[in-house]
Formats: structure tokens, sequence, C-alpha cells
């Protein structure tokens, strides 16, 4: 089955719902240090097929166990994958919407200096949505073209 790649409202709903959802979870758990969207909800580039990207800073292992998130947002999971520090939980909505959440220490988001890996992330569109201590927004301007290491310019 082909997705239509005209984004409908009703999944522009969806995501913004999954979003609410995940940010006042975090926002009840002072374990959770901060919530970004990444990719292409976070450029304002999603289509239909487009999966939604969610990262969540924590240290708290407990939010890398598939059915927290599963148990949040309904659906199953479809795959858990291992990307340095970042743990991916990729959950299959009953609608069809994936969700991706990557769960990672709050060290993923050190701006001195910030990771390659992270770099490339933030880089790729962001939208900071829970940042209670201002994590997100250091590593935001950490990551603003002027004010990268030379090496990392465009």
């Amino acid at each position: 089955m082909t997705l239509d790649p005209v984004l409908t409202q009703a999944r522009s709903r969806e995501v913004r719902s999954v979003v609410d959802t995940v940010v006042g979870g975090a926002a009840e758990r002072a374990e959770v240090r901060g919530v970004l969207v990444v990719g292409s909800w976070a450029r304002g580039t999603a289509r239909m097929d487009s999966d939604v990207d969610v990262v969540v800073l924590t240290g708290n292992v407990h939010y890398s166990v598939a059915g927290v998130w599963t148990g949040l947002l309904g659906g199953e999971m479809v795959r858990s994958a291992e990307w340095g520090a970042l743990r991916e939980i990729r959950v299959r909505r009953p609608s069809g919407l994936v969700v991706e959440i990557g769960v990672t220490p709050v060290s993923w988001a050190d701006t001195d200096p910030v990771d390659a890996g992270t770099h490339r992330v933030i880089d790729d569109g962001h939208r900071v949505v829970h940042d209670p201590a201002g994590v997100l927004a250091r590593l935001s301007a950490a990551c603003e073209p002027e004010r990268r290491h030379p090496d990392l310019r465009p």
C-alpha cells in the first residue's frame, strides 16, 4: 500500500497529539531533562509517509524499555536499535504513523564540544518542545552556524 504523499489534517493532528502526550509525560517526571522533535516534522517538510522523530533526554534507563512507549502512545514496537548513546524505539500506531523515540542521556546535548552526530541531528531540523533547565536551548544556540567550530561550518 502506497500512502498519498500529501499530508492530511488528521495526520498533523495525530502528530501534535503524540508530541503533546510525550511532553505531558515528560513534564510530570523530573528525570526527563528535555524533549525535542527532529527531522521532517521539525523542518515542516513531513509527508504522509514520514515518521515523527522525538529525542528524549534522561538518565533513567526505564525510558529505554519499549513497553513504556507502546503503553503511552499505543501501537506496537516495530524496531529498536542502538546509535551510540541513543537507543531508538520505533512504535507503529494503529493509524500507521511510526513514532521513533530516541532515548539518550543528557550528555548527548553537551555543548563543549557538541558531538558531530548530535550536530547532524540538530542541523537536519529540530524543535525544542520541553526544556525545563535550558539544556536544549544551549545546544540549539551552540549549533548555530556562526558559533560552530571552523571545521564544522558549511
